[in-house]
């Protein structure tokens, strides 16, 4: 059913190769977004990673080491719901 109904599904990782949640909320559009996030330490299967339409990071200072998974939705949603780089 979401895909049908045409959401990006947008994976949460803190993986260096994947995309800003900046640049991800910018090519999202006027499109429904599904924020699948993981748990702590363990994050998303790789599974869950694999069904994600997009990989999405959030830019942190090098001298951070993660966030909890609260705080990183809350960031996520916000960076989304602003529609990207320059929001």
């Amino acid at each position: 059913l979401i895909g049908e109904a045409g959401a990006l599904r947008v994976a949460a990782t803190p993986a260096p190769a994947a995309a800003s949640i900046e640049a991800v909320a910018g090519r999202a559009g006027s499109r429904p977004v599904l924020l699948l996030v993981g748990s702590e330490g363990e994050g998303l299967t790789p599974q869950t990673r694999q069904a994600a339409d997009v990989e999405a990071r959030i830019p942190m200072a090098s001298d951070v080491d993660s966030l909890n998974v609260a705080v990183a939705t809350a960031v996520a949603v916000y960076a989304l719901t602003r529609g990207g780089e320059g929001g």
